[in-house]
């Protein structure tokens, strides 16, 4: 069954950020999934290499480094060996900082195994001077191979600026929220990330709401029962226009 917060017709939230949710019950799980369809239906797109000022303390669309700069973290074991597995088909034609598969991950004091950072970003990815141009060494591997850049990309890669959030409760049951990376999730007034493309109007420009654009990511976390449940819920909304606009969205109106 589906559920969903209050339904917006033309009143704006007083609160800044206020959200708007869609709930799913899993058939097949003691689950509920919590999706923010206040992001998912807004105008948002990735703008790596079409104005993207990187997430460094200065602005610098010219590097074309997007949100690489911090390096990736590797979701889990499986994540590791998949990472790895990739990094083993790479070559010098796909990859400028190329090396032994072994050297391009480190683990940190916490026990998280992360990208090595060179010379201001990720290991993977390429400068604008590389044969290849500027982008994802992985990315580069799709393209090569046939196959999606989410088939190749470490998890959080994929994912972002999607962000999947498990929660258990006492009983065993789990509430799943998928929603939107934000500025705060990376550590917010002092982060070292001193931009992030989701809060920012330059970024809401997309064509079609992000759950089409994304539907492959969306699918890959969800499932396709839950995620034709999730886009049939959105597209009947979207047509009555019955979904709370995104903060940015808002923010413009005013």
């Amino acid at each position: 069954m589906a559920g969903h917060g209050v339904a917006v017709s033309g009143n704006v939230s007083p609160f800044a950020d206020a959200r708007e949710w869609l709930s799913l019950e899993d058939p097949h799980e003691h689950r509920t999934w919590l999706f923010d369809v206040t992001f998912l239906a807004s105008a948002w797109t990735c703008i790596f290499g079409a104005g993207c000022p990187g997430t460094d303390a200065e602005p610098a669309p010219q590097l074309m480094l997007g949100c690489c700069s911090h390096g990736a973290y590797i979701a889990d074991e499986h994540d590791l060996a998949h990472v790895r597995q990739m990094t083993a088909e790479l070559d010098a034609d796909l990859w400028q900082h190329h090396r032994d598969p072994a050297d391009a991950l480190w683990q940190d004091s916490d026990g998280w195994w992360r990208t090595q950072v060179v010379d201001g970003a990720c290991v993977f990815a390429n400068r604008a001077s590389h044969p290849a141009g500027a982008g994802c060494a992985f990315h580069l591997l799709a393209q090569r191979t046939g196959r999606r850049p989410m088939d190749t990309k470490p998890e959080i890669c994929w994912q972002a600026p999607l962000r999947r959030e498990d929660h258990e409760t006492v009983t065993g049951h789990v509430y799943t929220m998928v929603r939107e990376w934000e500025l705060r999730d990376w550590g917010g007034p002092d982060t070292d990330v001193s931009w992030w493309c989701t809060s920012e109007p330059q970024a809401h420009i997309g064509h079609r709401p992000v759950y089409l654009a994304l539907r492959g990511e969306l699918t890959a976390i969800c499932g396709a029962e839950i995620y034709d449940q999730l886009r049939s819920g959105l597209d009947e909304r979207a047509t009555s226009a019955q979904v709370l606009p995104h903060p940015v969205a808002r923010r413009r109106e005013r």
